[in-house]
């Protein structure tokens, strides 16, 4: 049994380009080329494109996928190295939601959150294609060896100042304070020096990622949290501050 590329790209979620991008690059080789130039893939190659889209859900990027299913020719025993990896992921996102219910409770009764509760489960690692398509592999290397460079306490004592940003963005929402209050731009200070540990921000990069802030819902709710349209109040924040000042 065989299935055509556009056959297997419907079943498996994903696009013909996409696939014959993988077959380009000696990832995922069609089994056969008919005449008319069309791929087509057999049951060996469907297991394959599971094991690659596995893969890619775990955050390895395309280089690293071809070097581990190079060195697991074994289909067997991959598939359970596969099982344990998602086994493991299972676990950590149970944390995540458990992490976010705790939030959600102590958000709605008023309580201080820590930042060891709201993270834990997160690792930064995911973000790794993102941030390399963003802003460049330097970018996420120098990013990635400064917080494994971190104790466990600096990296709470990290995080819980992100934390306590958002909360007093979100007050002085509730307050009424406009994006370019003195209040609301001593804010925006204390954030761009907290972005200044990891990074250089120029004016391009602390406007785009308040636009960030609220186009992608993973962090418009690290914000709206706190009250709705805060993470508007945090981007036209960023705005004024960085024309003013980078």
């Amino acid at each position: 049994m065989e299935w055509s590329i556009q056959e297997l790209a419907r079943s498996a979620g994903t696009t013909s380009r996409t696939l014959r991008h993988y077959g380009d690059i000696g990832l995922l080789t069609p089994s056969r080329v008919g005449r008319n130039g069309y791929r087509y893939y057999d049951q060996e190659s469907l297991v394959r494109l599971q094991r690659i889209l596995l893969l890619r859900e775990l955050g390895l990027g395309l280089p690293a996928i071809a070097e581990v299913l190079e060195g697991q020719r074994d289909t067997t025993s991959a598939l359970r190295t596969h099982l344990e990896l998602l086994e493991q992921e299972q676990r950590r996102i149970g944390r995540q939601i458990e992490s976010v219910r705790t939030t959600l409770r102590k958000t709605e009764g008023g309580e201080q959150l820590m930042a060891e509760e709201v993270f834990d489960g997160f690792d930064h690692t995911q973000y790794e294609q993102e941030v390399t398509e963003r802003w460049g592999r330097e970018a996420y290397e120098r990013g990635d060896r400064w917080w494994r460079s971190l104790g466990d306490a600096e990296k709470k004592e990290f995080q819980q100042r992100q934390l306590d940003i958002a909360a007093d963005y979100g007050r002085a929402k509730a307050e009424g304070r406009g994006a370019d209050s003195v209040e609301v731009q001593a804010i925006t200070q204390r954030l761009c020096d907290w972005l200044a540990i990891t990074t250089t921000p120029t004016k391009e990069y602390f406007i785009g990622l308040g636009q960030l802030y609220v186009d992608d819902p993973r962090f418009t709710v690290n914000y709206d949290r706190h009250g709705e349209g805060t993470a508007e109040l945090v981007r036209d924040a960023m705005t004024v501050y960085a024309e003013r000042n980078l």
